[in-house]
């Protein structure tokens, strides 16, 4: 079978869903398809151009001289091609594909949601709303979709006009370096990497400044952990350096000394990042899938989560929840909560520690690189055959 993956563009600087469209070509090149990977070129993006401007130009190479160059490649082809949209966000090109043999890939519906005034944490611009109105219009031209959990499978099914003709839901696969190692060995690495001592242990986030990341919350969190606990452990947030938010929240901190930001760091150094922390907390708002749930169980590290779907969804019966922020009048009132439970948790016993370890290392088996990419083929191969017959998929 020959798969055409249709990816974001590299020159906006997204490295997610880049690494998902290789992910999906990879493992499909494994089980002996031909893959090839498309996605726009910069040719206008190569201008000297700064802020607005650059990223208006960025769009029309994406959705103007690639969706040109796009239609004419399936349009005047007879090859029986299979092709994958690796985002729903790039929603723009569905309609050109729609009658050919595909597949569109969904992830979260967070900034849709936004931009219909759903998630008043996140308001968005004309605009913006104009733009999320346009990819709702594409992707809702196709037929066949697989998401990422199952919450973003019935988020989908809930906003589509008619029911579609597959969706399903395929949990993303994981890194194999993500794996269980000398949880002292890792404290002594990120020690030197950091100029700090992680000797005793740390409470770490992975993640960004978008908001339902959560960090203002998650400091919130430390503060008052900070306030009722013996121990003096600090916080290390991986991801981007904070944005003008995060940076107050952090700087009115009491704690503010032991709490340490950290960026560009190799896929290595998180893993033993994930390794040596004492727990990780993530209290996201909402997910599309939750990756880094998922890295931090496999690496043998206890994990701290909101109770909602899809985090709920990947950390099963392994993960220690907290409620969303939702459930309270105001955040203070939540962050104690969310911080008595944490306390409680690091407060049992060695053994009860490791057990929910080893809890989260088998459930991070449910995301195995070879099962995921085996259901994601098992439904390309169902799509293909539904348009080309069933003796035409190699």
């Amino acid at each position: 079978m020959k798969i055409i993956i249709l990816s974001h563009p590299l020159f906006f600087g997204s490295k997610s869903m880049p690494r998902f469209a290789s992910y999906l070509s990879e493992g499909m090149q494994k089980l002996g398809h031909s893959v090839e990977v498309v996605r726009p070129k910069p040719y206008l993006s190569k201008l000297p151009l700064k802020g607005a401007a650059k990223k208006w130009i960025g769009y029309v190479d994406q959705y103007v001289i690639f969706s040109l160059f796009l239609f004419f490649k399936t349009r005047f082809t007879s090859k029986k091609n299979l092709y994958v949209l690796s985002d729903q966000a790039l929603g723009l090109w569905a309609p050109i594909i729609s009658n050919k043999a595909h597949v569109v890939h969904c992830h979260d519906f967070l900034a849709f949601k936004s931009a219909k005034g759903e998630i008043s944490a996140n308001p968005v611009g004309a605009t913006g709303k104009l733009y999320q109105k346009m990819i709702y219009n594409g992707f809702s031209k196709a037929e066949n979709f697989i998401s990422v959990s199952k919450n973003t499978m019935l988020e989908l099914e809930d906003l589509l006009p008619k029911k579609p003709q597959i969706s399903t839901y395929v949990y993303n696969g994981l890194n194999s370096l993500f794996e269980v190692g000398s949880q002292i060995t890792a404290r002594e690495n990120l020690t030197k990497f950091l100029n700090a001592s992680m000797a005793n242990g740390y409470f770490l986030h992975v993640g960004g400044n978008q908001f339902y990341k959560n960090r203002i919350g998650l400091i919130k969190i430390y503060n008052c952990w900070r306030d009722i606990s013996t121990l003096k452990i600090p916080l290390v947030l991986i991801g981007s350096a904070p944005d003008e938010r995060t940076q107050k929240e952090y700087a009115n901190s009491k704690y503010k000394n032991d709490i340490i930001f950290s960026s560009g760091l190799s896929d290595d150094m998180v893993k033993q990042a994930y390794q040596g922390a004492s727990v990780f907390v993530f209290p996201s708002l909402a997910e599309g899938f939750g990756w880094p749930i998922a890295e931090a169980m496999a690496c043998g590290c206890p994990v701290v989560t909101t109770n909602s779907a899809p985090m709920n969804e990947v950390g099963g019966e392994a993960a220690i929840y907290i409620e969303n922020v939702d459930k309270f009048d105001n955040l203070d009132s939540w962050a104690k909560s969310a911080s008595n439970i944490i306390e409680s948790f690091l407060s049992k016993g060695e053994e009860e520690l490791q057990n929910a370890k080893q809890k989260g290392v088998e459930n991070a088996l449910r995301y195995d690189s070879t099962k995921t990419i085996a259901e994601i083929n098992d439904i390309y191969t169902k799509v293909y055959n539904l348009k080309h017959g069933q003796h035409e998929n190699s």
